[in-house]
């Protein structure tokens, strides 16, 4: 795949547990590259020059190895928490508002990931690896039916007064 396309993947299928940006997965590819875990070769049927990256025999070893070793950190960055955090600085509108963009774009996303549920069920038997996918994709689900439950219930306990009861 080009980098594009590689980004493009990252945005759709992966993009409920892990991101990138095209400033990390170009410096990645050369470093794969360079270490002769991928190549990269010219696109010569299509008009514009393009770099096609394949990974190799050595690349395929090392993530299978890789994929044997402890997880080193598991992250979770939220730009919506961090500002809830910081929420006594512009008031509860400004809190309920961020609250609500994060349940709009929930609501937006929850119905792809039933889709995808959808399918993998329906195609279990075809590859092994829709098992695996399924498995993220529940995740996604638990994970967004959760979030949903709190923006509702932030928004519940955001009576002017801002008492948030803790579970």
């Amino acid at each position: 795949m080009t980098g594009y396309e590689i980004k493009k993947r990252m945005d759709t299928t992966l993009k409920y547990f892990w991101s990138a940006s095209y400033g990390s997965i170009y410096p990645a590819l050369s470093d794969l590259v360079q270490r002769g875990l991928a190549v990269k070769r010219e696109d010569s049927e299509s008009k514009r020059s393009k770099l096609i990256y394949t990974i190799t025999d050595d690349g395929r070893n090392y993530l299978k190895k890789w994929l044997t070793l402890p997880v080193q950190k598991d992250e979770l960055h939220y730009e919506t928490l961090l500002k809830l955090f910081f929420g006594n600085e512009q008031g509860a509108q400004q809190a309920i508002s961020h609250i609500d963009a994060f349940q709009e774009k929930i609501q937006k996303e929850l119905p792809y990931l039933l889709d995808a549920e959808q399918i993998l069920q329906k195609n279990l038997d075809q590859d092994t690896a829709h098992r695996y996918y399924l498995l993220t994709v529940k995740f996604g689900i638990k994970t967004y039916r959760t979030y949903f439950e709190w923006c509702e219930e932030a928004k519940k306990n955001s009576d002017g007064g801002w008492s948030v009861n803790v579970c």
